[in-house]
């Protein structure tokens, strides 16, 4: 009876110990009045610096927002997307918010808000390419990814062969020095490259029909902190600041 007893009470003490640290992150956030995000800076339209230095971008104007509704202010910690989540791990920020797909393998890691944006994996390659027309002919190509991303897994199932990159800037690049043949990416970033730079020699030859979802990442076990980014997501959306930073970067409202 005696064990049984010490058996609950530890139990019931884990329990609290695992409730109490899944509120901390919240608690410590609203203690420190700042709430960090680790971000690429490298990533237009979603986070990159203007012409002017300051860091802007969809995820970063968002992220600001977000932290308003919390009472907080963002700070944003740049690094190498490889090493975004690695950063996550470290606690060298409390959460990511760089365009992270919402995949099976990462839930299984970690939490996620609710998404946030939605946007179509496309195939690009040179204007003169003939070769790749859609996913299957990728078999045996060289297709520039950063290795963690989305991207690669979905090149690696279509058997392209992967060339490392930092981002979607290096992945290009390779792409139009002929390193590599074709890159995985994001629909609307590749929009935006086009508008700044429209005589690229790059095209879209094909575009998953899914859509990837994105969301704010955070440590596992964080349900006070998930509800909170929930809950400040809504209010931003249902005030209609979603609405007026997705015109500023996109030209129109996406959150339908």
């Amino acid at each position: 009876m005696k064990k049984m007893t010490l058996a609950l009470l530890a139990g019931s003490l884990f329990i609290t110990t695992v409730q109490a640290q899944a509120e901390d992150g919240l608690a410590a956030i609203k203690a420190a009045g700042t709430i960090t995000f680790g971000t690429e800076g490298t990533y237009a339209p979603y986070t990159y610096h203007d012409g002017s230095d300051k860091l802007v971008g969809f995820d970063v104007d968002l992220g600001r927002a977000v932290a308003a509704k919390l009472g907080v202010k963002a700070k944003f910690i740049e690094g190498r997307w490889d090493g975004l989540i690695a950063g996550l791990d470290a606690k060298r920020y409390d959460a990511v918010i760089n365009q992270v797909g919402i995949t099976p393998e990462r839930q299984a890691k970690y939490d996620f808000s609710q998404p946030y944006i939605d946007s179509k994996v496309v195939l690009i390659v040179r204007d003169d390419n003939t070769t790749i027309k859609n996913f299957d002919d990728l078999k045996g190509q060289k297709a520039a990814q950063s290795l963690t991303s989305n991207y690669s897994q979905v090149a690696t199932k279509y058997g392209a062969d992967l060339v490392p990159t930092d981002g979607f800037n290096q992945s290009l690049d390779l792409v139009l020095s002929r390193r590599a043949a074709a890159t995985l990416n994001d629909n609307l970033s590749f929009l935006d490259f086009k508008k700044h730079k429209p005589n690229a020699p790059l095209k879209i030859v094909a575009a998953q029909d899914a859509n990837a979802p994105s969301g704010i990442l955070i440590r596992k076990n964080q349900p006070e902190l998930v509800k909170a980014l929930n809950n400040a997501l809504d209010e931003v959306k249902a005030e209609g600041t979603y609405k007026e930073i997705a015109v500023r970067y996109f030209g129109q409202d996406i959150s339908k």
